[in-house]
């Protein structure tokens, strides 16, 4: 059971200061609008956060645009919304100065690189079923599948408005084992600016029962490369934390580690 209340609040208290500019092409005014500057969740997503944004840009472009989708990007990299906030800024901009500078489109939507978002449905969607994998994963599906929908509810709703305790109410009972027990395998995904997300089943204990740590998953998902460094929450843990733990505090809300992994 995640038990370090205080490391829980500190992961959800990470916040990114962001800088947003609408893209200078699409401005459809004489004078640019200012930018916005927000101090954004690290483990929410953008869809959930960029209203203001919508709102502050809307009323610059062309109004053929009005209704078009908005995207993102940083330094030309369009910014997955299905990936947590958290995870795209280690991934591109963690060597960067803050604030994190971001560019805002109403035109020429990517279709090859980025999946469309109708609204806070889709990212509920993708949200509860992130959940629902990570504990198939953790407890073969039995927690999951005894929650009510009131608990379902709890847990998205936590998440869209920013609530821990009201989140951590019911997510608590996704991160619970008993005694010595562990989750059957550790829910986690792997994540190098190049290519997709890695994904394995990886056990928190030996064949022995003894503790795995970081270091064991590394030496499982990249066998040949010895030297990688891990960011997840803007931090480098140290290799030799257990698994199991790191998964009780440091997953975000969809139950999942998000490692970017430097080789």
């Amino acid at each position: 059971m995640a038990n370090d209340r205080e490391i829980l609040r500190e992961i959800w208290n990470g916040r990114i200061p962001t800088c947003f500019n609408l893209n200078s092409e699409e401005v459809h005014d004489v004078q640019v609008p200012d930018p916005v500057y927000l101090m954004i969740p690290r483990l929410s997503y953008f869809p959930l956060v960029t209203d203001k944004i919508r709102k502050h840009f809307i009323r610059h472009i062309h109004p053929d645009k009005q209704n078009a989708e908005m995207w993102l990007d940083y330094n030309g990299q369009p910014l997955k919304w299905h990936y947590p906030i958290g995870v795209l800024y280690d991934l591109y901009a963690s060597e960067s100065s803050l604030p994190w500078n971001i560019t805002v489109h109403f035109d020429k939507f990517p279709e090859t690189e980025l999946l469309h978002c109708p609204g806070r449905e889709a990212v509920e969607s993708h949200f509860m079923a992130c959940v629902k994998e990570a504990d198939v994963l953790k407890h073969r599906s039995q927690v999951v599948s005894n929650m009510q929908k009131k608990d379902h509810m709890q847990l998205w709703l936590g998440l869209q408005n920013d609530k821990f305790d009201p989140f951590w109410a019911t997510n608590r009972k996704l991160m619970e084992v008993t005694g010595d027990e562990t989750f059957k395998y550790i829910p986690f995904r792997c994540y190098n600016s190049e290519e997709p997300f890695l994904q394995k089943l990886v056990k928190p204990v030996t064949e022995e029962g003894q503790r795995k740590t970081l270091q064991h998953l590394l030496q499982e998902v990249y066998p040949n490369s010895p030297n990688v460094r891990v960011v997840t929450h803007g931090i480098e843990p140290p290799l030799d934390t257990p698994l199991q733990w790191m998964s009780e505090h440091l997953s975000y809300p969809d139950n999942f580690l998000h490692l970017c992994v430097y080789t």
